[in-house]
């Protein structure tokens, strides 16, 4: 008897699984189920977007026999054209003023050339045009000796050459000065800065005594920062030791009268200032 009991009990935890296993089953296929039935396309509400886009789109309604009725059309009142504003129309007198300053520059440009011919030639004297107008480069070597700021004979006759085709003009002009990177310390210049200004100023200072108007010139120094060339060789170091004579083409100062500096009221370090001041 009691073998079979124990036998009876050994069949009946073999089959057990077998009520798991439909459970999941079931829950498996209830699971499909939903799923379907959330991926079917309502045909009712399908039906109703198709009418009201072809409504929308083609003025066309269809009702439920599937008939066409024409809507009456809608009258849409034109729109605007968006019209852009005429550019501001160019001031005769001003374009004319500008292409004689223009003409004038080219001139001028054209004059330096002519009386440093020899010295272009050889490469010493370099006149470019550009759109802020005429750039005048000469190498140092042809004004000054090594470290001094004295102007030779040569460099004289030159730069009053160049001083007799800027006198009769009303352009402003600066003068740069220029030098290496090699530095030096004398007495008279302790560093570049006070060569390259001094020999700015040597040159401004010619340009006045052969008729320049000296409130049309600026004399600045800017040692060697300002290179046109590397420094690694001597080639480099020739071409950077050099004065430049700008003479710029702004034509909106040419006839406006000088007068007081005026501060407007919205400058910052205006408004930062006591009043009276």
């Amino acid at each position: 008897m009691g073998r079979r009991r124990r036998a009876e009990e050994e069949h009946d935890n073999h089959e057990r699984w077998l009520v798991s296993y439909a459970d999941f089953i079931t829950l498996l296929f209830a699971f499909f189920v939903v799923m379907y039935s959330l991926s079917s396309v309502n045909e009712g509400k399908y039906r109703v977007l198709s009418d009201s886009l072809v409504q929308a789109f083609r003025n066309v309604a269809v009702n439920e026999s599937g008939d066409q009725i024409v809507l009456p059309q809608v009258s849409v009142l034109p729109t605007r054209p968006i019209t852009q504003p005429a550019p501001p129309a160019a001031d005769p007198a001003l374009e004319q003023r500008r292409r004689e300053t223009a003409q004038r520059m080219r001139n001028m440009a054209d004059e330096i050339r002519r009386v440093l011919s020899p010295l272009t030639q050889a490469g010493q004297v370099n006149v470019t045009e550009g759109a802020f107008g005429v750039s005048v480069e000469i190498n140092a070597s042809l004004l000054f000796a090594p470290g001094d700021s004295a102007l030779g004979q040569e460099a004289v006759d030159a730069l009053r050459a160049v001083a007799q085709v800027l006198a009769p003009a009303p352009f402003p002009i600066t003068v740069e000065g220029h030098t290496d990177n090699i530095p030096i310390n004398t007495f008279r210049f302790p560093s570049n800065w006070e060569l390259s200004a001094v020999r700015a100023s040597t040159v401004a200072r010619l340009f006045i005594d052969n008729g320049v108007s000296p409130d049309r010139l600026t004399a600045a120094g800017y040692a060697d920062q300002r290179p046109v060339a590397g420094n690694e060789d001597e080639v480099g170091r020739a071409r950077n030791r050099r004065v430049t004579v700008l003479i710029e083409s702004r034509t909106a100062d040419l006839d406006a009268e000088p007068g007081p500096t005026v501060i407007p009221t919205d400058d910052p370090i205006r408004s930062i200032l006591p009043e009276g001041l």
